[in-house]
């Protein structure tokens, strides 16, 4: 059997793609196989139902008086709904290997069904007729009274004002152990309760702490006579009465006080501004300020905001407000700070939240093992990345597709192909349908082991599984070329992409231009560059980045220059990267006054040299037999806290050889190996 690469389907066609010229052999020996079963035979199509006999419409009972609210339809309804039978998804072809198996039977239908059909069969007769039903039954349901109290709650009255919860709980732990404490708030003024609040204790001998309270009743206490109660749940009784009325549709009763309206109408345009105006952050804090009291959802939204925008120290501040106004976080609100964290790169903090929260007994959920899988692949922390990943196996019995792309993503990103491919089996194995995301994920894993091959076969089967190609699939081709040298082929997929009306973005024209700077073809990287203006695409950081290159290379250092302060007038903040090529260039070219005045440009751009930087002066400087200069550079660096590297100590030794002082270059020659650093034959 031939050695093939299956990502959808067990076999390709041994042709290349009509969209490529690249035309691979067969291979011999080195493989990639997710699935080598062969396929089933199609699943014959499910018959449709027929002949589903139903009562007629007169002989069913007519409801006198249809009632106004929805929800009371939505629950009389609840037990007589027929699910319609499923449509055809498409599942089998979304999934990476969807021939591993043939599909399985389709389910029975459920028992209601089933006594449905059953029952319409048989005829009127056997429908239950409210008026002659025996009254046993309604006098059961009647007998049958809610326990609105609750075992170990205790009421307790005339509190201070000003009282924690932690006091309360501190002064009625001597009777039991407490399971909770509550504080009813004050309507206009959250931070003080309103002088009452319950305690409820915990474990089997609840009831009886609770009697050993209420004995103290009167007892002094921060300057209040305490008044200690058994509850009689008088207070859930009334919400619940009033629930019932309201889904009975008797609006009559409910009162809502302008309070409760204004703090209403501020929420509703709090969730507003989160959802239509997320880039806009002074119009969210202040939409979330204007509420009177916040909920533990309006928290939990802001917290997700923050996370959303890797802000992980307003989203820590947001939270630990919310637990200082005694409201107790959850599993969401915990998550939400997890991704926080893990958008920040800081898994430290994450995995100190994770730890909290399992020390006050929330477990975690296959989202926020899916968001520590994410933080550590995308901190390059395989292992890190493994061991949660095996973790959530272990406790979540089913798996889904985004775990599995945070784990894949961290394996490609190392280089592991191995491992990446095996979880995709794994994937496959499990039933579990790969999103396009998975496709692009092996893509760009092979891209940077430069894997041709293996990237043309997952983008052909991307397209035999019924996806279609976007601009990320396009993207991925081009920077494989562009990457192993063969820009031309890369153009040929960038005709291709026009031809299926998919247009450039500013990273797909980055990586033409990087391509032919890689060539040193600097006319066809300025061609790329006017067709990015004719676009009317506005360029980014790295584009003018490449363009500055482009000048540079070409020696037109001044139009590097202009390009820098064109960059700084379209408000791009330049980074090292802008100034490198200007001064690797000017001291190249002997012109060291000039390399040392864009130097000290780059410092009053706000832009922090690096190790690379200070090697372009000082190379310069060998080159110009300028040693003395050279080592004030180096010393300059190292009062800057940047560590010289291989290439700095090689560019010095290289200098004092020049100049045939051996004893000079012996002595950073053992400077180099003391330090550690790789010596190479060029060293």
């Amino acid at each position: 059997m031939d050695n093939i690469l299956s990502l959808s389907a067990p076999h390709f066609p041994h042709t290349p793609a009509t969209l490529l010229t690249h035309k691979p052999h067969h291979p011999t020996t080195t493989s990639l196989s997710f699935s080598l079963k062969q396929p089933p035979p199609p699943s014959p199509t499910p018959p449709e139902p027929h002949n589903l006999h139903r009562p007629p419409k007169s002989s069913l009972p007519t409801p006198s008086k249809i009632p106004k609210n929805p929800l009371k339809n939505l629950l009389n309804s609840a037990t007589t709904h027929v699910p319609s039978p499923p449509s055809h998804s498409l599942s089998a072809k979304l999934r990476l290997s969807s021939k591993l198996s043939p599909p399985p039977p389709p389910p029975p239908p459920p028992p209601a069904v089933e006594q449905l059909q059953e029952t319409q069969s048989q005829g009127n007769d056997e429908i239950p007729d409210a008026e002659n039903s025996s009254p046993s039954s309604s006098l059961a349901a009647s007998q049958e009274e809610t326990e609105f109290r609750q075992e170990g709650k205790i009421f307790v009255g005339n509190l201070p004002n000003w009282i924690k919860k932690h006091q309360v709980m501190e002064f009625f732990r001597q009777f039991g152990p407490i399971k909770n404490v509550i504080l009813i708030k004050g309507y206009n003024n959250f931070e003080k309760n309103v002088g009452f609040g319950f305690v409820i204790y915990d474990g089997p001998a609840a009831e009886k702490s609770a009697m050993k309270a209420v004995e103290f009743d009167g007892v002094e206490f921060h300057g209040r006579v305490l008044t200690v109660k058994l509850d009689d749940g008088r207070r859930l009784k009334n919400r619940a009465e009033v629930r019932a009325r309201w889904v009975a549709g008797n609006n009559g009763e409910e009162f809502r006080s302008t309070w409760h309206k204004e703090r209403e109408w501020h929420r509703r345009e709090f969730r507003k501004a989160v959802e239509t105006q997320p880039e806009n952050w002074q119009a969210v804090v202040s939409a979330f300020e204007r509420i009177k009291k916040p909920s533990r959802r309006e928290f939990g939204l802001m917290v997700n905001y923050y996370a959303r925008r890797g802000d992980m120290h307003r989203a820590r501040q947001t939270f630990e407000n919310m637990r200082a106004r005694g409201i107790e976080p959850t599993l969401h609100v915990y998550t939400n700070l997890i991704h926080a964290y893990a958008v920040g790169r800081d898994m430290e903090e994450a995995l100190s939240c994770v730890r909290k929260m399992k020390e006050e007994g929330i477990e975690m959920s296959l989202v926020t093992y899916s968001i520590i899988v994410g933080g550590f692949a995308k901190m390059g922390n395989a292992e890190a990345a493994d061991h949660w990943f095996e973790e959530a196996k272990e406790r979540h019995a089913t798996l889904n597709a985004i775990i599995y792309g945070n784990i894949i993503y961290a394996q490609c990103q190392t280089r592991n192909m191995e491992r990446a491919e095996a979880l995709v089996r794994d994937m496959e194995e499990e039933g579990i349908d790969a999103p396009i995301d998975i496709y692009h994920m092996m893509m760009d894993g092979y891209t940077i082991i430069g894997n041709e091959e293996k990237c043309l076969i997952v983008f052909e089967r991307l397209k035999e599984c019924g996806f279609t190609p976007s601009i990320i699939s396009y993207g991925c081709l081009i920077n494989l070329y562009t990457k192993i040298g063969k820009v031309s082929k890369a153009l040929d997929v960038s005709k291709v992409m026009k031809s299926s009306g998919i247009k450039h973005n500013m990273k797909t024209y980055s990586m033409l231009i990087n391509g032919f700077l890689k060539l040193k073809d600097w006319a066809n990287a300025f061609a790329v560059f006017e067709d990015v203006m004719r676009d009317g695409l506005k360029p980014d950081v790295v584009l003018y980045n490449n363009i500055i290159r482009a000048f540079c290379g070409m020696g037109n250092m001044d139009r590097a220059i202009h390009i820098v302060k064109e960059m700084q007038k379209e408000r791009h903040r330049p980074t090292s990267r802008t100034f490198m090529p200007i001064i690797h260039g000017f001291a190249r070219a002997g012109e060291m006054k000039r390399a040392l005045e864009i130097f000290h440009m780059m410092r009053r751009s706000g832009c922090i040299p690096t190790v690379h930087t200070f090697n372009a002066l000082i190379l310069g400087l060998v080159e110009k037999r300028q040693m003395e200069k050279a080592i004030e550079i180096l010393d300059e660096m190292t009062l800057a806290g940047i560590s010289p590297n291989e290439h700095t100590y090689t560019t010095i030794m290289h200098g004092y050889a020049s100049l045939g002082d051996t004893g000079k270059a012996f002595e950073y020659f053992t400077k180099l190996r003391n330090e550690g650093l790789e010596l190479d034959v060029f060293t």
